[in-house]
């Protein structure tokens, strides 16, 4: 059996949740955005984008061996709330599960999503479109 690293399945779980259509980024608990703040003051003035693993928390319950995700995300206006989330709940526990079967150690997987904001999305490409105006 080999050893599952809680760091590990937070970047699975942030993969997962990042590629559900409708979730814009991972948004850090208080505790991340604290350790986050520490180690800017750290480093030099350079900007650093947070790892999408800040919008996670995982942790293993040693007398189950079950794991209980959790997941904070911002979500684009776009998609229904609950449709993604839904969404997300499903995706990440699917990807831990696989995960720690692959690697001896199937157990069961608990996911909590939570919302933190939406957000309007902006395409990348393209003037914004303002309602009320017709697109060229």
């Amino acid at each position: 059996m080999t050893a599952v690293r809680t760091t590990s399945v937070e970047r699975i779980a942030a993969r997962a949740a990042l590629a559900v259509p409708g979730v814009s980024e991972m948004q850090p608990s208080l505790r991340q955005a604290l350790a986050e703040a520490a180690t800017r003051v750290r480093r030099t003035l350079g900007s650093v984008a947070p790892s999408p693993e800040t919008g996670i928390h995982a942790e293993r319950a040693p007398r189950t061996g079950a794991w209980h995700v959790e997941v904070r995300c911002v979500l684009d206006e776009d998609r229904r709330a609950l449709d993604t989330a839904r969404d997300v709940r499903e995706g990440v526990r699917s990807a831990v599960d696989a995960y720690a079967t692959r690697h001896g150690i199937p157990g069961p997987v608990t996911v909590v999503v939570t919302v933190t904001r939406t957000t309007r999305h902006r395409p990348s490409h393209g003037p914004p479109h303002h309602p009320g105006t017709t697109a060229p």
